[in-house]
Order: C-alpha cells, then sequence, then structure tokens
C-alpha cells in the first residue's frame, strides 16, 4: 500500500547511509554495488526502512549498498525501474506493498506487470493509527462516528492520493461501518499530514513510523488502530474492532522485491542475508520504535500473504468503484 510521509527528521543517523541520485546508476556492468530503490521522497516509511537495511547489509556483505530514491506516480516509477532491471540480485525494490497488490488493480498504463517483480522478504508490518491534531475538536473515534452517522459527510478524511493506503483504508472503514466520512485527497501524504496538524484537515489514517514522534511531541492525537491488535508503545490506543467495527484489518506492509527472472537461488540467498538482519536485536528495536513488527518470512510465504492481500482490496475497489479517472 503507497505512503509518502517526510516527518521523521528525528532520525538523524539515517542521513549518514549513502543515498544515490538518479543520475548515479552505475553504467559500468564491473560496478557491483548494490542499489535499493525506494519508490518514494526521501523520509517516509520505506525510506527509513531502506536506509536502515542498507547499513546492515553492507556490514554484512562488504559490498557497498546505495539508497536511490526515485518518487513518481505513486511508487510505480521506480518499482517500473526495478522490473526492468538486470535480475542478478544487484538491484532490488524496497517499498509499501501496494505497488504489488494494490498498483495493478487501479492502475490501467502501469510500465510494469506483478509477473516482473520478485518478492524477496516482507520486512515489516504496522497498523495504520487514525489521527488527528492535538487540539481538534474530535477527541475520540466514537465521537465522530456518533456525529457522520446522525449528519453523513460532516467529517473528512485526509489521504496522500485517490488509491493511497489511506484513501482504500477509509473506504473499507465506511464499507464495513456504514458510514460516509468524506474522503479529502492530497497529492502526498505530507501535504495531508500538514494540513491534519494545522486544522485544515480532521483526520488522517497513517503509518505508525512517522506518527510516532509526533505522538511523542504532543502534536497529534491517536483515536484508534487500525489492525487487531494494539501497538505496545501505545496501549491507550484501542482499535477499531474494540470500537465497534468487528474483524476490521488494515494492515501496512514494507517488502523488499527484486527483478522478476532472478533465479530463484539468487532469491533464496538474498532471502538469507535480509533475513539475518530482520533478526538483530537492534533492528528489532529500532521497528518496534517505529511502531512496526520486524518480519522475517521465505518468499513463498511473503508470495502467499500478498496474494491475500491483492484479493482483499480488489474487493474493496471493486465495490466502492474506486479508480483514477
Amino acid at each position: 500500500m503507497r505512503s509518502m510521509y517526510r516527518c521523521l527528521a528525528f532520525i538523524t543517523t539515517l542521513a549518514l547511509i549513502p543515498a544515490a541520485s538518479p543520475s548515479a546508476q552505475p553504467s559500468d556492468p564491473t560496478d557491483r554495488r548494490m542499489r535499493i530503490v525506494v519508490p518514494f521522497a526521501p523520509g517516509g516509511q520505506s525510506d527509513i526502512f531502506a536506509r536502515l537495511i542498507a547499513q546492515k547489509m553492507t556490514e554484512l556483505t562488504r559490498q557497498t549498498v546505495v539508497v536511490e530514491n526515485r518518487p513518481g506516480a505513486g511508487g510505480a516509477i521506480g518499482a517500473g525501474l526495478v522490473a526492468k532491471s538486470r535480475p542478478d540480485g544487484q538491484t532490488l525494490l524496497l517499498s509499501d506493498v501496494a505497488v504489488y497488490t494494490v498498483a495493478p488493480v487501479l492502475e490501467r498504463k502501469l510500465s510494469y506487470s506483478r509477473d516482473e517483480l520478485a518478492p524477496v522478504i516482507q520486512v515489516s508490518r504496522a497498523p495504520q493509527l487514525l489521527i488527528t491534531a492535538s487540539g481538534s475538536r474530535i477527541k475520540s473515534f466514537g465521537e465522530a462516528l456518533a456525529q457522520v452517522r446522525q449528519s453523513p459527510g460532516s467529517l473528512n478524511i485526509a489521504s496522500s492520493g485517490i488509491g493511497a493506503s489511506g484513501h482504500l483504508t477509509l473506504a473499507l472503514l465506511n464499507q464495513m461501518a456504514g458510514t460516509r466520512f468524506e474522503h479529502l485527497p492530497y497529492k502526498g501524504g505530507g501535504a495531508a499530514l500538514n494540513d491534519v496538524l494545522a486544522g485544515q484537515a480532521e483526520m488522517m489514517f497513517i503509518g505508525t513510523p512517522p506518527a510516532m514522534p509526533l505522538l511523542a511531541n504532543g502534536r497529534l492525537r491517536a483515536l484508534a488502530v487500525t489492525t487487531a491488535q494494539r501497538v505496545p508503545d501505545l496501549p491507550d490506543v484501542p482499535t477499531l474492532g474494540e470500537l465497534g467495527i468487528g474483524g476490521f484489518d488494515s494492515t501496512s506492509g514494507q517488502g523488499i522485491f527484486a527483478p522478476g527472472g532472478t533465479p530463484p537461488e539468487v532469491v533464496e540467498r538474498l532471502n538469507g542475508e535480509l533475513g539475518r538482519i530482520m533478526a538483530l536485536p537492534e533492528v528489532r528495536k529500532r521497528w518496534r520504535e517505529l511502531g512496526a513488527e520486524a518480519v522475517s518470512e521465505s518468499p513463498a510465504l511473503f508470495k502467499a500473504w500478498l496474494s491475500s492481500e491483492t484479493d482483499k482490496w480488489t474487493k474493496v475497489i471493486r465495490e466502492t468503484r474506486i479508480t483514477l479517472d
């Protein structure tokens, strides 16, 4: 699913990890640097995870690993770049899984197909949070739910754009709760979040990594969690299921993909190397600090989870008639 949040300046150490510019793509086939392409702007969830993993990958393999941001078209530009790259294990994609599960359903002119991306490993799962500004008149989800049921369309929920993870989560909420919260789409998560903070938009679904520092400094209030379990570091924030929307689940996933056609033995090797990184205590600790669960599964298990997510969100998209037109 697609998230482009820019509010994590507090992680200053990430800036020490080399990031390649678009012009830095190696043309010399003897240059064996590994690239991790992030299809979103710096500062969002995918970028944060990529830089932490790149640092550990460099230490583990003694090979230079660079992070290359290729934002645009909701992640499709960067995903398409990796899909068309040489399938030798040297160019990887780290992204919200929406580039695999949702984009092929929504985008009619996508530059790549699902078959051109090979799932390597899932690196995180995290809930989204329904948040509002700390000074908002909305004090609880129950209060918002009562208002919108009495007056449909009277409250809005912002997102980073049509078809983005926040939009799909909102569509699922309206579908399951029988409500009509208004969708307020922006051109990017940063713009949406800024307007929520300024009180120009009322609420927003946002991933835990970019939300945690703003919750800690008191600028945001969390109203609900979108998964079945509460966030350990936010024990007082209830799930939507606890608040009356039984069975509600919207999980943000981040994963690493190789170009389609990458030999299975290369995918397995990468999975093993990355799995060792995900098992490191300091990595698992950092993920938890960011409100995410570190995941380390086989390519087959990752692909099976992607298939179930694809089915789920395809159903939501079609039943709620979400289009990019």
